[in-house]
C-alpha cells in the first residue's frame, strides 16, 4: 500500500516557472479567457444536466416503471455494476484512461481535446450509476479541454495554452462551487501549494472566465440562465450568537474527519494495489458490485441506500436531521467503505463531495446526541471533510460558509476551527506516513534518521 502523502490538489502547469506574461499578449489571454468562459460553462451545464437526468431516470423513473416506490434490490446492486462496465469500456476504448485517478486528488493539468469523450463517458458511468465520487474532477477536465481547443485554434505556445486551459477549468467548475469565488480560491490555493510563481498573472484569465461562465449559469437581466442548482442548502435553522458547544464540536469533528479521510484513502490504496494482480476490468466490476452490496446492506439495516450511493452532495441537508444513532453509524460505515472502494477500484470522478458528506455525517452525531444546531454541523463537517481530503484550508472554509448561507453566519468561527484542526491533523498524518515509508525503505542495518519535529 502506498504511504506517500497525497499530491497537491492541483498539478503545476507547463512552463510555470517562466517569467510572467505581460503587455498586449497578456491582455489578449485575459480576453480569450472571457471568451472561453461561455462555451466551457455551456459544456459543464450540459454534462451536469445529463448526469442529473440520467440519475432521475435510473433511480426514480425506472423503479416506478417496474412497480416499485424505491429502487429494488436488483437495481441497487446492478446499476453500480453496470456503471463499472461503462467506465471499463471508456477506459479501454477511448484515449485518456477516462481521466486522472481520484486518489491523486484534483488536477488542473491541461486535458487534451481527444481525451474529453473518455472523461465524459467514464464520469457518466461513475456518477449516474451510483459510485461514491463527485463531479468536480470531470467538470474541471472538460473545461480544460475547451480551453485546449481554443489554444490549439489560436496556435498558442505551451505556457499561454496552459493558462487558457486553466481558464476553461475555472469557468466549468464555478457552477459546482457557487460561482467564481470558491472555484477561484480553490485553484489559487492549490496553485500556491504547488509553488507557482506569478500566480496572479497565471490565474487572472481563469477568474475572468469563471465570472463570465457563471453568468451563463445564473443569467442576467430578464434571462434566467441555465437554471443551475443553488449551492446554499435551503431551510436551515438560523445559528445565531456564540455557543460554547461550537468549539469542542469543531475540534472533535476536525480530528475525526482527518482520521476518517486518511483511513478512506488507505482503503483506496489497498484496493488500487490489487489492479496489478486482478486486472483493471475485473477489479472495476468487483468494485461496482461491492458498492451496490454495501448500499443494499445499509438499506436492510434501516438506512437509505441512496445516502450510501453517489457523492452525497444532495444528501447533506437530510443526513444532518437523522436522529437515530444506529442509522447514522450504518451510513457512516457503509459510505466509508463504498467511498474507499470507489477511489481505488478504477471509477473516475472527484474526491471532495464524499469527504464533505462523511464530515457532516460525523457532525450529525452531535446533533442527535447533544441537540447541536444542524446548521453548525453542516458548516464544521463540510470544512473538516474538504480540508482533510484536499489538504487546503481557505477554500473549505469559504465553501462551508456559502453552503449554510446567512443562516450560518455566526458559525464561521467554529468552521475555521474545524477546517484548521482537520488540516493540521491531516498534515501530521502525512508526515508520519512519509517518515514510516522512509524507514521502511532504509537499507537493513542502517542507522535511523532523526527528523525535526
Amino acid at each position: 500500500m502506498s504511504t506517500a502523502p497525497p499530491p497537491s490538489a492541483a498539478a503545476r502547469p507547463p512552463d510555470a516557472e517562466q517569467p510572467a506574461l505581460g503587455g498586449r499578449a497578456y491582455l489578449g489571454l485575459v480576453g480569450l479567457g472571457a471568451a472561453i468562459g461561455i462555451p466551457a460553462a455551456l459544456l459543464a451545464a450540459l454534462f451536469l444536466a445529463f448526469v442529473h437526468e440520467l440519475e432521475d431516470w435510473l433511480w426514480d423513473d425506472l423503479p416506478d416503471a417496474l412497480g416499485h416506490a424505491s429502487p429494488p434490490w436488483y437495481l441497487v446492486v446492478g446499476l453500480p455494476l453496470a456503471g463499472a462496465a461503462l467506465v471499463a469500456g471508456a477506459r479501454l476504448l477511448l484515449p485518456g484512461d477516462g481521466g486522472h485517478r481520484p486518489l491523486l486528488g484534483l488536477a488542473t493539468i491541461p486535458t487534451p481535446v481527444k481525451h474529453a469523450p473518455g472523461v465524459a463517458l467514464a464520469a457518466i458511468g461513475t456518477l449516474g450509476f451510483g459510485a461514491v465520487l463527485g463531479p468536480e474532477a470531470p467538470v474541471i477536465a472538460l473545461g480544460s479541454a475547451v480551453g485546449m481547443a481554443f489554444a490549439g485554434f489560436a496556435k498558442l505556445p505551451a505556457r499561454p495554452a496552459a493558462v487558457v486551459s486553466n481558464a476553461g477549468s475555472f469557468s466549468a467548475v464555478s457552477a459546482l462551487f457557487g460561482g467564481p469565488l470558491v472555484a477561484g480560491v480553490l485553484l489559487v490555493e492549490a496553485g500556491a501549494g504547488a509553488g507557482l510563481t506569478s500566480l496572479t498573472a497565471v490565474l487572472l484569465p481563469g477568474f475572468v472566465a469563471a465570472a463570465v461562465g457563471y453568468l451563463i449559469f445564473i443569467g442576467f437581466g430578464s434571462w434566467g440562465g441555465l437554471d443551475a442548482p443553488g449551492l446554499q442548502i435551503p431551510h436551515l435553522p438560523e445559528f445565531s450568537g456564540t455557543h460554547l458547544d461550537g468549539l469542542p464540536v469543531a475540534i472533535v469533528v476536525g480530528l475525526l474527519g482527518a482520521l476518517t479521510v486518511a483511513a478512506v484513502r488507505a482503503v483506496g490504496h489497498r484496493v488500487e494495489d490489487e489492479t496489478a494482480r486482478r486486472g483493471m476490468v475485473p477489479l472495476l466490476l468487483a468494485g461496482g458490485l461491492a458498492v451496490g452490496l454495501l448500499a443494499l446492506l445499509a438499506d436492510a439495516l434501516g438506512a437509505d441506500s441512496q445516502d450510501v450511493l453517489f457523492s452525497g452532495q444532495t444528501s447533506l441537508g437530510t443526513i444532518v436531521h437523522e436522529q437515530s444513532t444506529k442509522v447514522l453509524l450504518v451510513v457512516v460505515v457503509a459510505k466509508f467503505l463504498a467511498y474507499g472502494v470507489s477511489l481505488g477500484c478504477g471509477f473516475r470522478g472527484g474526491p471532495i463531495f464524499p469527504a464533505c458528506f462523511l464530515g457532516v455525517a460525523l457532525a450529525s452525531f452531535a446533533v442527535a446526541w447533544f441537540d447541536v444546531s444542524p446548521t453548525l454541523a453542516i458548516a464544521v463537517g463540510t470544512a473538516a471533510g474538504m480540508a482533510a481530503q484536499t489538504r487546503l484550508l481557505v477554500s473549505p472554509i469559504l465553501f462551508s460558509a456559502l453552503l449554510v448561507g446567512s443562516a450560518g453566519h455566526d458559525a464561521i468561527s467554529a468552521t475555521v476551527i474545524a477546517g484548521a484542526t482537520a488540516w493540521l491533523a491531516s498534515t501530521a498524518l502525512d508526515r508520519r506516513a512519509a517518515s514510516a515509508a522512509s524507514a521502511d525503505a532504509a537499507p537493513v542495518g542502517a542507522a535511523p534518521t532523526r527528523t525535526a519535529g
